[in-house]
């Protein structure tokens, strides 16, 4: 396995068995042709998200441009930027959910948590994102949280089901 050096910028990021697992992955998948995108989504893996830090590692191990990988990440909307929560919340603002009001439950539910949507509660409980359709229509307006579905939504049971994540958090 590839020794870090000093100035590692996946060694300034995590603990130290989370910068040995992304060495590992790149060592083991850079001589694949067309492996960047299984090395990023197995760093994902690792760290939950594809901080700049990570991103550079990438590059400088596989001698590709930094651009190249940014260019990646940016574009496949399974990689995250930024840290998730432990519960993902996702809030449908498909045209049947949007007109049965999904932006006041985007709105609850960003008022709650105390963030904004794209954005992960400091404890690391909660992130909430949105979306443009989970084939519920039928249901709206609806969130999921996590792979669990929630149909036919008000602002107050928006309250009732994050507290509940709240309490089982506990």
């Amino acid at each position: 396995m590839k020794q870090c050096e000093a100035n590692c910028a996946a060694c300034s990021l995590g603990t130290p068995e989370q910068a040995a697992k992304l060495h590992a992955i790149i060592e083991e998948s850079k001589s694949t042709p067309g492996c960047l995108m299984h090395i990023l989504q197995e760093a994902q893996a690792v760290y939950g998200y594809l901080p700049m830090q990570v991103q550079k590692v990438i590059a400088e191990e596989l001698g590709i441009p930094l651009s190249e990988v940014y260019g990646v990440v940016t574009f496949y909307s399974q990689f995250s930027l930024t840290p998730k929560g432990k519960n993902r919340i996702s809030v449908c603002l498909g045209t049947a959910c949007y007109v049965k009001g999904a932006d006041k439950i985007l709105e609850t539910v960003e008022t709650q948590l105390g963030i904004k949507c794209g954005e992960c509660t400091e404890d690391g409980l909660f992130s909430v994102d949105s979306c443009r359709c989970v084939g519920a229509c039928g249901l709206a307006p609806v969130m999921m949280v996590g792979e669990e579905v929630y149909g036919k939504l008000t602002p107050d049971k928006v309250k009732g089901i994050l507290n509940s994540y709240r309490e089982a958090s506990k």
